[in-house]
């Protein structure tokens, strides 16, 4: 594969598409704050060349989500609408919902658990977990669950994990999302559900809400993402030409020694996880 096109931003590029997915944390925001720049990027590719759908992992319904932007400071004439791994895996909880489901995420995902018709009981009872993240992500690590899980999978509970994503960065740290657990239940044994990036059912999602916005479906879709395992694999996944963004979780890898995007420290992260990306940029801008 060629090395990434590093472009200034959107614009450089932006006419030879219609439609944006866009991921939400490490590229808008980095769940304190938005980025600079980030709110112009969007509209002005909404008002060029078509219309723009946030893509994110969180584990919460997209309904929820424009509340979040909204106090980050983001407009909501800067998006056309939001897709979710929340959204994603209602969907997906379909295969499973005649079993009893034991929970494992902190009280802010309630929406999402009460949007799905299933039994929430106790550990003991339960024949399969239903997992949005650690009960306390800015403290536990996927180690505190270890021993649950562990017996989980002697008992064969599959998981069906919210949000594939391993961490994301608020602020200045690191915090473990549901995909940590998620990983550590396959590496144990256990079957794992998952519905978000890089998966094809939140894509599937947002082509339907993208063709609804159009009125036909888009033929040229850009992807902007910063996690090389769920935005550059989703969209290599999905054929979509992808930009990668150097200010996420993937920052350190992808900058040289003077704290700028390298082409080459990128191109080595991209082939070591067997993915590719067309373009990238240090954060998004238009």
């Amino acid at each position: 594969m060629n090395a990434p096109r590093i472009i200034s931003g959107l614009g450089d590029i932006a006419a030879d598409y219609d439609a944006l997915l866009c991921d939400a944390w490490g590229v808008i925001h980095n769940g304190r704050e938005l980025y600079p720049g980030a709110a112009e990027a969007l509209s002005s590719f909404k008002a060029n060349s078509g219309p723009v759908i946030i893509l994110t992992n969180a584990p919460r319904l997209s309904n929820v989500i424009p509340l979040q932007l909204d106090r980050l400071g983001l407009p909501r004439d800067a998006y056309d609408g939001v897709v979710t791994s929340g959204d994603a895996t209602r969907e997906a909880m379909h295969q499973l919902a005649d079993k009893k489901f034991y929970r494992i995420g902190p009280g802010k995902d309630d929406g999402l658990f009460e949007s799905v018709d299933i039994t929430m009981t106790t550990f003991d009872e339960a024949e399969a977990i239903f997992c949005s993240g650690p009960n306390n992500d800015t403290h536990e690590t996927p180690e505190d669950y270890r021993g649950l899980l562990a017996e989980a999978v002697a008992r064969d509970m599959p998981m069906v994990c919210a949000n594939p994503d391993i961490v994301v960065k608020f602020g200045d740290q690191l915090i473990y999302c549901a995909g940590a657990l998620g990983q550590l239940h396959e590496e144990l044994g256990g079957k794992v559900i998952l519905g978000g990036k890089p998966h094809a059912p939140i894509y599937e999602l947002a082509r339907t809400q993208m063709t609804a916005l159009k009125g036909t479906p888009p033929k040229r879709v850009l992807v902007v993402g910063d996690g090389l395992d769920t935005d550059i694999r989703g969209a290599n996944n999905q054929d979509y030409d992808v930009v990668f963004v150097a200010a996420g979780i993937f920052a350190e890898a992808s900058r040289g020694e003077d704290g700028r995007l390298s082409p080459a420290r990128l191109e080595a992260a991209l082939t070591e996880r067997g993915v590719h990306s067309q373009f990238a940029m240090e954060e998004l801008a238009w």
